[in-house]
């Protein structure tokens, strides 16, 4: 009888061992956070203000100054812009939006700003403007009476559209940012370069945002010809983004400059704040324009391209309880922009119900690769095959 009961517990549990369902196979990597190799970058940065400075699309490389919040002058219509265009979408590289019909009280706004020497754009009672025209004033001559205009337009009036700037810099990240007007004349519409830099990076993302900045002169209806105020777009390969200045201000520039790097596109983005005139730049403006070219050169030389993996690259492992370190591949080679010490992140994704066998090249899962933001999936595949689990490792592992 004894004999009876452990025969049938021994085929029972080989029963079990070897139809019961095994864990499924699980991918780690082998590659550790690493950095852009190299010495930390010496930027030019100003000698006075406040400056920020990145890689569009990947992360800040750096700041300077004080970081306290300071006025931005016309640098805020940028926000403007955004918040604009974020209610009301322009689709497609010509589109112009709907009419905006101009009323006494912009006209009334033009010819206050006029009398106090603000930058405006002339408007007429009736005038039918798009919103893009609108936004081609506000950003390229820098119209103040547009900024309100466009408040007026979008919110129902100013206050009201300035609570909407003030919400999306919180969604922004800006903590150190205050909206107090759509055209940034008042001294209490305050940031910072890095706040700044956040907001410039967030705009470019809108097609029809930097197709504007990046114009050197726009036809409006009544006003006409108007030029674009930037007096570096085109050279440096800066394509924007928006002048500012005001005695309070000093000289305030956001740009954006294209480069080729290693046969790719990258765009430089920078925010200056509050530079002041010096013996060799006699105007706050200008002192914003050599500030801002010689913080770009001093970007270009520090910038790279590093081949992360290549094909065929072991960047893990497939792991299952009775076969480990099993090699993975990259398929293909990933190289990402960055500087000296931006870190470099890799993440594993598993492929869904992966398990025992495997044969050589057949998926595993994919490696997300990334630096900032900027982030490349390469799908990765077994190098050997992998065996199921024999008898005898079933036998044994209950």
């Amino acid at each position: 009888m004894l004999a009876a009961v452990l025969l049938f517990a021994g085929a029972a549990y080989l029963a079990v061992a070897l139809l019961r369902t095994l864990p499924g196979a699980t991918v780690s990597t082998s590659l550790l956070h690493d950095r852009f190799r190299g010495r930390p970058p010496l930027l030019a940065w100003p000698r006075h203000g406040e400056a920020a400075v990145g890689i569009q699309g990947v992360a800040p490389i750096g700041s300077h100054g004080s970081n306290d919040p300071t006025p931005i002058a016309s640098v805020a219509k940028v926000m403007t812009a955004y918040v604009v265009l974020r209610d009301h979408r322009l689709r497609g590289g010509g589109a112009s939006g709907p009419d905006i019909t101009v009323n006494s009280g912009d006209v009334g706004v033009y010819r206050t700003d006029l009398a106090a020497g603000q930058s405006v754009v002339l408007v007429r009672a009736g005038e039918r403007i798009t919103e893009r025209q609108a936004l081609e004033g506000l950003l390229l001559p820098s119209g103040n009476n547009l900024a309100e205009l466009l408040a007026r337009w979008d919110a129902g009036s100013q206050a009201a559209f300035v609570a909407k700037m003030n919400a999306q810099a919180r969604t922004l990240g800006m903590s150190h940012t205050h909206y107090a007007d759509a055209s940034g004349v008042s001294v209490r519409t305050v940031s910072t370069a890095s706040d700044q830099l956040r907001v410039a990076m967030r705009a470019l993302e809108l097609p029809a945002f930097a197709q504007i900045v990046a114009m050197p002169q726009a036809t409006l209806p009544v006003a006409g010809r108007q030029y674009n105020l930037d007096g570096l777009l085109g050279k440096d390969g800066i394509v924007g983004i928006k002048t500012g200045s005001t005695s309070q201000a000093g000289g305030c520039f956001m740009f954006a400059a294209h480069e080729q790097l290693g046969g790719r596109p990258v765009t430089v983005v920078g925010t200056v704040l509050d530079q002041r005139p010096s013996g060799g730049q006699p105007t706050i403006i200008a002192a914003a324009f050599s500030a801002s070219t010689a913080l770009l050169a001093s970007v270009r030389p520090v910038l790279a391209t590093r081949e992360i993996v290549r094909r065929h690259t072991t960047v893990g492992w497939v792991d299952t309880p009775w076969s480990t370190r099993d090699p993975v591949a990259a398929t293909r080679p990933v190289r990402l922009v960055g500087w000296p010490g931006l870190r470099i992140h890799e993440t594993i994704v598993t492929a869904p119900h992966l398990a025992a066998p495997l044969s050589a090249g057949e998926t595993v899962g994919t490696a997300v690769l990334a630096a900032g933001d900027e982030r490349e999936t390469v799908r990765l595949v077994a190098t050997r095959p992998l065996p199921q689990a024999s008898t005898a490792w079933r036998v044994s592992h209950p």
